[in-house]
């Protein structure tokens, strides 16, 4: 709904601070896809007003509410009734309206899971090791012990609270579960590799968020030849250090951001259970992409590349794939111009082009024009200027190509000035030399795509920036 009025619905979160929250986006989206009259807008409640805010939203009506730090354990005091799942961990995130009052539960767990099950990720029977042990590695502990996983394992820097959480997990487990939650001291994890040929790794601490994006737990690249799969629960950014380092080693990696998503979603159902109201993987997939898009800061996709890179191709799909507009800057400026790019270069000279690129790109940065894929000629980046421009633009996207790969797709493209006279491929290496350098100081991200079938490489595109 894009309006309120007598009959609107209203939902929130409750924290502090709660101003980067990203739940409105989840939740609004819904609504909207749904056609649900329903607002949803964060509350930030100050030091000891839990008590009071969990009162007014009752007093007012207010359907549902999440609940962040640092209040997911305070907030426990002031519920009618709380959900065994969230009384096992011991913190709740959402609460649903009940009589007299809110029932509390933990959809923050539910939501893991669930990006879990989205990832293809088994825990029956795994062996899970978990890095950290603050506020979140209690309940994913305790989630994974629940799930069937075999072990867990708790590594902190500081002992002593690894050994707080796997008491506390352990304790809230069934007694046949026994004590399967094992704490570590961090520096020991070389210990963990001679008992462990393979885990599932979930990183827990804060090391890796912006703008610390260099740093990672453990950065030993023999760690991460024992990890199958692993999660960072940091989504900003949407690939840390710690993923980067397991996907190089094989793993299967996914941001929190499926967590955050989930959590979102599991809880919008029980708000509306009675009224039976599903998410389907279609709907969670596109908020999912409207999710990354606003980490990545709602930019766009910018492609560029040598002629024969499949910029033409790959951006079309791409646009498709991601529902996004598509710019050609070559028909960007033919269509504004009103004549091809060759008589543009006949008539007017190539400067003149060069300075309609440039007009362009700066047009976009300045209109701030999001959410597009932009399809670049290819010899946009080989200006400096327009290098600095791309860079406040969106995230470059390098198609790399090797010389024999080009000449292999344009050799039999009459068209291309480049082919005519004498060994072609020479001239295709010479000019490759030349941009190679600008294309990969532009470039945020670098796919090689030979031997690659554009759906392939829109698939890594995706994969690279975090959207799978």
């Amino acid at each position: 709904m894009n309006y309120t009025d007598g009959n609107t619905l209203t939902c929130g979160l409750i924290g502090n601070p709660v101003h980067h929250t990203m739940s409105p986006l989840i939740h609004n989206s819904i609504a909207q896809m749904k056609g649900i009259n329903l607002v949803y807008v964060p509350f930030e409640v100050p030091k000891g007003g839990v008590k009071n805010a969990v009162r007014g939203a009752n007093a007012l009506g207010i359907k549902g509410l999440n609940v962040t730090v640092p209040y997911k354990s305070d907030v426990i005091d002031h519920l009618v009734e709380i959900d065994p799942l969230a009384e096992g961990i011991g913190a709740v995130n959402t609460l649903v309206r009940c009589e007299g009052g809110f029932k509390g539960y933990n959809t923050d767990m539910t939501g893991l899971y669930h990006a879990m099950q989205d990832e293809g990720i088994v825990l029956d029977g795994q062996t899970v090791v978990i890095l950290g042990a603050g506020g979140v590695a209690r309940p994913v502990a305790y989630l994974c012990a629940t799930k069937g996983a075999r072990k867990v394992y708790v590594l902190n820097r500081t002992y002593e609270k690894a050994e707080n959480v796997a008491k506390e997990v352990n304790e809230a487990l069934d007694e046949d579960l026994g004590d399967m939650v094992i704490p570590m001291p961090l520096d020991s994890y070389k210990e963990l590799l001679s008992k462990e040929d393979s885990f599932f790794a979930i990183q827990c601490t804060s090391v890796g968020l912006f703008p610390d994006v260099n740093s990672a737990v453990i950065e030993d690249e023999e760690f991460y030849k024992h990890v199958h799969a692993a999660l960072d629960v940091v989504y900003k950014p949407l690939e840390t250090k710690f993923m980067k380092l397991a996907k190089a080693a094989g793993a299967k990696t996914f941001s929190g951001l499926k967590m955050l998503l989930y959590q979102g979603i599991d809880a919008f159902e029980l708000w509306f259970e009675e009224d039976n109201i599903k998410i389907s993987k279609e709907e969670a997939d596109i908020i999912y992409k409207s999710l990354v898009m606003d980490v990545m800061g709602a930019t766009n996709i910018i492609l560029e590349g040598f002629m024969g890179s499949g910029k033409t191709t790959v951006s079309e799909l791409l646009s498709e794939e991601l529902e996004l507009e598509l710019i050609d800057t070559d028909e960007a400026i033919s269509e504004a111009e009103g004549c091809s790019i060759s008589e543009i270069f006949d008539v007017q000279g190539e400067q003149a082009f060069r300075d309609m690129e440039t007009d362009l790109i700066k047009m976009l940065v300045d209109e701030h024009v999001r959410e597009m894929v932009i399809s670049l000629g290819g010899g946009l980046p080989v200006r400096k200027e327009n290098r600095e421009l791309l860079k406040k633009c969106g995230k470059v996207v390098y198609l790399k190509t090797s010389p024999e790969e080009v000449y292999n797709r344009i050799k039999d493209d009459t068209s291309r000035p480049l082919l005519r006279g004498d060994d072609p491929l020479s001239k295709i290496k010479k000019m490759q030399e030349e941009r190679g350098g600008f294309y990969e100081e532009a470039a945020d991200i670098i796919i090689d795509t030979d031997g690659k079938t554009p759906k392939e490489i829109v698939s890594e595109i995706i994969g690279s920036l975090g959207i799978e």
